[in-house]
C-alpha cells in the first residue's frame, strides 16, 4: 500500500512576493502538526487558466487567489458559492474529485468575523455605515455588511461612477455620496470603513478630516501596513473605537484552511505575531 500524499496547497498571484499568506497557513500547519504545504505560486494572468487546471490534477487540494486572478478564478470555476456569485471574484479554490473546481468568496466573511472577534458588541444593526472607497475590498465588505443588518450604508469614492457600480449590482440599503461630502457622511456614522489606500505604505496621505466622527463610533481599515494607519489614528483621536485590519486577512483563510487540510483553524494573538513577524 503507497503512503498518503500530504496535502498540498497553495496561493496564486501575480506579483506574490508581498502575500502573508503562507506565514499564516504555515504557522496553523505547525501548531495542528499537519503534514501538508502552502505554496505560493507567481502565475502570469495568461497562464492562470492552464495552471488552475494543471493543479488540481498534480496532488493540489485547493489554495487561495489573489490579485489579479480573482475574477478568471470565479470564471474557470465549475462551482461557485452564493456568495462568489454575488461578488463575481473568487479568493478561494477546493478541487472536489465529483464537483471539480469550487470557487468561494472569503473575504466579506474574513471582515465581519474581525470585527466580532476584535468588537464582541459590535451589532450591524446598531445605526448606519460609511464606506470609504470603492475597489475589490470594498466590494465584498459592503456585501459583508449588507448581510449583516447595516440598515443603511453610504458609500464613497474619488471617482463617483465605481461606488455606484457596486450599488447597482448589490442591491439593498446603499447610498452612493459624492467624495466631496465623504465627511458629511461620516457623521451619525455607527461604523467607519476605509478601504482606500490613503496612509498605506506607498499609498497618497489621509485626506479626510474625520471631524464629524461621533465618540461613539467604531472605525476599521482594511489594510494592514501599516497595522496602525494614519486613518486609525485620526479615529481614535476623535474618540472612536478602532479595529485594524489585520484580522481580515487572518479570518478569511480559516474557511480554506478548514477545508483543505481537515481542522478548523483558530485566529488569536500568537498567530497575529507570526503573520506580522514578531
Amino acid at each position: 500500500m503507497s503512503a498518503k500524499v500530504p496535502p498540498m496547497a497553495f496561493v496564486a498571484g501575480w506579483p506574490i512576493g508581498h502575500t502573508r499568506s503562507p506565514v499564516l497557513h504555515g504557522h496553523w500547519l505547525k501548531r495542528y502538526k499537519i503534514a501538508g504545504q502552502y505554496l505560493p505560486l507567481p502565475i502570469a494572468p495568461a497562464d492562470f487558466g492552464e495552471a488552475l487546471r494543471m493543479l488540481g490534477k498534480v496532488g493540489f487540494v485547493g489554495g487561495n487567489v489573489t490579485l489579479p486572478h480573482k475574477l478568471a478564478a470565479f470564471e474557470l470555476a465549475d462551482e461557485v458559492t452564493d456568495r462568489a456569485k454575488r461578488l463575481r471574484a473568487a479568493n478561494t479554490i477546493v478541487f472536489d474529485r465529483d464537483r471539480g473546481i469550487v470557487a468561494d468568496n472569503t473575504d466579506g466573511y474574513g471582515f465581519i468575523e474581525n470585527l466580532r472577534s476584535a468588537r464582541p458588541d459590535w451589532r450591524g444593526d446598531a445605526g448606519p455605515a460609511t464606506v470609504l472607497g470603492a475597489g475589490g475590498a470594498s466590494r465584498a465588505i459592503v456585501a459583508g455588511l449588507l448581510d449583516a443588518g447595516v440598515p443603511q450604508l453610504r458609500l464613497t469614492n474619488r471617482t463617483r461612477e465605481k461606488a455606484e457600480a457596486i450599488a447597482d449590482e448589490l442591491g439593498g440599503a446603499i447610498t452612493v455620496v459624492d467624495w466631496a461630502e465623504a465627511e458629511e457622511a461620516v457623521g451619525g456614522s455607527a461604523l467607519v470603513v476605509n478601504t482606500t489606500s490613503m496612509g498605506m505604505d506607498g499609498g497618497p496621505p489621509l485626506s479626510l478630516s474625520l471631524n464629524a466622527m461621533g465618540a461613539g463610533a467604531l472605525a476599521t481599515d482594511a489594510v494592514y501596513a501599516p497595522l496602525d494607519t494614519p486613518f486609525l489614528k485620526l479615529a481614535r483621536a476623535k474618540g472612536a473605537q478602532t479595529v485594524d485590519g489585520l484580522g481580515m486577512l487572518l479570518h478569511q483563510a480559516r474557511p480554506g484552511f478548514a477545508a483543505w487540510f481537515g481542522r478548523e483553524p483558530e485566529v488569536d494573538e500568537e498567530l497575529r505575531q507570526a503573520v506580522l513577524g514578531r
